[in-house]
């Protein structure tokens, strides 16, 4: 019997699995509405299929001894596991579900590392609790997730919706790849295209260095502690708003929209608590991956880090704001740079055994944790793909991701439009935060946005 082919670890898995935490799982969550039922077993076919048809996907943890040099992903041609789940219908299956995905990682052992819960008549559950939903967490402790009533009135025009939960272990895959296949997925279920639609027209941009940007020497401000939480993990609270405006032309994108929300949001909660003004640095991954069936399957972004000077994060001055955030941004995502830096290439390289070097780069990052960013913004942007499941089913009217918000961030900001509407989801650790917390910075959140549309 042939074994299974073999490819080292990339740098942003192996320093990923160095980290892992028992305690808070590096897991990303996706969740998908659709306005209509889907049968198991062509749910089951369809997703399988689409597995085969990004192989990279298919890939297990190899076993070797504790002096090996490098991780290496084996390549299965089948899943080990039942990826697709139906979980019992009820009244908490949504809130049980987005617990989950916080909660219980995909294993890094079977392949794939991906799990896919499809939880039925979901939105009629949340019509009749919206009550219910208001105001409660995921992640543990009080149960559930807030969503506004508006969502709860569209997530409930009929009694058979369905909520597509995929649940990654970060170490292996990121959001944007997984969503690729559930959008093949989509297409081999109901017929209908799922290809991506076209990026936005911009002109090209060539690599310049960022000018007039604060110093990266200093330590960053931390989120300021709220009330933390006396049981471990994240929590998790999603929304949904409408997309900001902004006047034709504008020399900004909706991405600098939401970076420079975030900043003012962490501001403002930073003035509450205390906090001495110290300058930010918010975390925003791009993703250079083409979005067509070509698209590689993996930990595909490359991070970059956009700073905010104290004085500057003032709404009075928002014009100005936008645009020096666009200069930086535009500036930043342009520069060649690898996905980690220079220092984690070096980390990762075969000098030592895996388990050394697992070693040295848990304290490199116990050491580093005052200079690392602020938060986390991550913008996927309108989804790429229609996630057309067929007549029945339907298409998707409301897509969340969340990323893992392990300390010393301990938050991170996720946001995707989906049928014209913006999807917002906040994560936190809950050592820093607890869920009145991060429904607070939630109306932070939805008041500054919409103060970037006041130009």
């Amino acid at each position: 019997m042939t074994a299974p082919p073999r490819i080292p670890f990339p740098v942003v898995d192996e320093v990923a699995r160095h980290c892992l935490q028992e305690e808070e799982p590096e897991t990303v969550h996706i969740e998908v509405h659709l306005p209509g039922p889907l049968d198991e077993a062509r749910l089951r076919k369809a997703f399988t299929e689409a597995l085969r048809r990004h192989p990279r996907i298919l890939m297990r943890e190899a076993p070797g001894p504790w002096y090996r040099r490098r991780y290496e992903w084996e390549l299965t041609e089948d899943p080990d596991v039942e990826v697709v789940t139906f979980p019992p219908p009820g009244r908490d299956a949504l809130r049980d579900a987005r617990t989950r995905a916080l909660t219980q990682a995909p294993p890094l052992t079977a392949s794939p590392p991906v799990r896919l819960e499809v939880v039925a008549g979901a939105h009629a559950a949340e019509g009749s609790e919206a009550s219910d939903a208001v105001g409660a967490e995921v992640g543990g402790g009080r149960g559930g997730v807030r969503l506004p009533s508006d969502a709860l009135t569209v997530g409930s025009r009929g009694t058979g919706g369905t909520v597509l939960f995929l649940t990654i272990n970060h170490t292996a895959l990121d959001g944007p790849a997984c969503l690729r296949v559930l959008a093949t997925a989509g297409e081999l279920y109901g017929g209908r295209d799922n290809s991506a639609a076209a990026p936005p027209v911009r002109p090209p941009e060539t690599p310049q260095g960022p000018s007039d940007m604060p110093s990266n020497w200093a330590p960053p401000a931390r989120v300021a502690r709220g009330t933390p939480e006396p049981s471990p993990g994240n929590g998790l609270l999603v929304t949904e708003l409408p997309l900001p405006r902004r006047p034709q032309g504008a020399p900004y994108t909706v991405n600098d929209q939401l970076m420079v929300t975030t900043a003012l949001t962490i501001a403002h909660w930073n003035r509450e608590h205390g906090a001495r003004p110290r300058p930010l640095r918010i975390t925003m991954p791009v993703d250079d991956r083409p979005r067509d069936a070509t698209m590689p399957i993996g930990n595909g972004t490359r991070l970059v880090e956009v700073p905010f000077a104290p004085e500057e994060l003032d709404p009075a001055e928002m014009p100005e704001l936008l645009r020096r955030t666009a200069l930086r941004t535009r500036a930043l995502k342009s520069l060649p740079r690898p996905q980690l830096g220079h220092g984690a290439a070096l980390l990762t390289a075969p000098w030592a055994p895996v388990a050394c070097r697992a070693a040295l780069t848990r304290a490199l990052r116990r050491a580093a944790a005052p200079w690392t960013s602020t938060t986390l913004l991550s913008n996927i942007g309108r989804v790429p793909y229609p996630l057309d499941f067929g007549e029945e089913a339907g298409r998707a009217h409301a897509v969340w991701f969340s990323a893992p918000a392990r300390m010393p961030r301990g938050l991170t900001v996720t946001t995707a439009s989906a049928a014209g509407r913006l999807h917002l989801a906040l994560r936190w650790s809950r050592a820093l935060l607890s869920h009145g917390d991060g429904a607070h910075l939630r109306d932070l959140f939805e008041h500054y946005l919409h103060t970037t549309e006041a130009t």
